[in-house]
C-alpha cells in the first residue's frame, strides 16, 4: 500500500467518515473508477474503516449497564459485556 495522506480522517466524526466510507464502496462496486483511482480510493477506504472501527470501540468502552437490585431498582452501573 502506498503511503497516502489521510491525516483528516482522524479529526472526522463517525458519521461523516462512514458516509464518505459507504460512498467509495458505492463507487467501486460499480466499476467506473479507473485502476489508479480505484486503488487510491481503496486506500482511503481502509483508513476510514479504521477510523470508524475505533470510534466504534472507544465508544463501546464508555457504555455501560444499569445492574438492577433485589427489587428491581437500580443500584448501580458496570462495563457493557459487548461479547454476550
Amino acid at each position: 500500500m502506498t503511503q497516502t495522506n489521510h491525516a483528516d480522517i482522524a479529526q472526522m466524526p463517525f458519521e461523516k467518515a462512514l458516509a464518505e466510507l459507504e460512498e467509495i464502496v458505492r463507487k467501486l462496486e460499480q466499476g467506473a473508477v479507473a485502476l489508479e483511482d480505484s486503488i487510491r480510493i481503496y486506500e482511503r477506504g481502509e483508513a476510514l474503516k479504521a477510523h470508524c472501527a475505533a470510534l466504534l470501540k472507544s465508544a463501546e468502552a464508555r457504555i455501560e449497564k444499569i445492574e438492577p437490585g433485589p427489587g428491581g431498582e437500580a443500584r448501580g452501573t458496570s462495563p457493557l459485556d459487548v461479547d454476550s
